[in-house]
């Protein structure tokens, strides 16, 4: 298999990556907008990191040499860590909810972000992390999203592992 060949296949699989993250914020303003789930601080990090990895995928698709989409790889699984981080706290904090999310610390830190007075309806906070929402298929949308993003830092170095160096 050629070079340029794996290299479409890695940029078919950002693609997919990216859209992927865009469908997750849009379920997640679906339940917020629609189910009346209102985002923590923690939430709206993780949102943060999806859009991450989202941008960053789709820059990563539209390079042309390996060294530049492996650079916006990184900037990829670097994104997931820090959903990893966020999701993680956010599972912890719902498992034991008299641990605060610190809302009255992360709140005007994450309401201050650019996005939240662009776009406040999809990143801006408005509810607390530890309130028990329906679990979607057994697990609650914290941990679909520690889930989700743990495969991220997985697959992608993976991906990139096993067809940088499959066989022609």
């Amino acid at each position: 298999m050629s070079d340029e060949m794996r290299l479409g296949r890695e940029r078919r699989f950002l693609v997919l990556l990216g859209i992927i993250c865009l469908a997750l914020i849009g379920g997640a303003l679906y339940m917020q907008v629609v189910l009346g789930e209102a985002p923590c601080p923690l939430c709206i990090l993780q949102r943060y990191a999806l859009l991450l990895i989202a941008i960053f995928a789709f820059i990563g698709a539209a390079m042309r040499t390996t060294r530049s989409v492996t650079l916006f790889e990184v900037l990829v699984v670097l994104s997931a860590i820090g959903g990893v981080a966020a999701a993680g706290h956010h599972v912890y904090t719902q498992f034991y909810p008299q641990v605060s999310c610190g809302i009255d610390v992360l709140q005007p830190i994450v309401d201050g972000l650019p996005l939240a007075t662009i776009f406040p309806l999809g990143f801006q906070v408005d509810g607390f992390c530890s309130t028990p929402y329906p679990p979607i298929l057994g697990l609650s949308l914290a941990q679909w999203a520690l889930v989700a993003f743990v495969l991220t830092v997985i697959l992608v170095p993976l991906g990139i592992y096993r067809n940088r160096h499959s066989k022609a």
